[in-house]
């Protein structure tokens, strides 16, 4: 039996975030998605700095769906 994925989602507009969320519920993905709201938080995220340090909590993700006109 293979384990969800943990997807780290980079993405600053809030609605953008739901829709990708929806998608992956009508998808019926079971997968984690951690969502960055900008580069700096997905550079934290990503360098397990600051709130993410605990990589319990914070895994390295599988996948990295990124917004490439994003702030920070």
């Amino acid at each position: 039996m293979s384990r969800a994925a943990h997807i780290l989602l980079v993405e600053d507009r809030r609605m953008d975030v739901e829709l990708t969320l929806d998608a992956f519920r009508e998808a019926q993905l079971n997968d984690t998605v951690h969502v960055a709201w900008n580069g700096e938080q997905a550079l934290d995220y990503l360098f397990g700095r600051g709130e993410f340090a605990d990589r319990q909590r914070h895994p390295m993700p599988d996948l990295v769906l990124l917004d490439l006109k994003l702030p920070g």
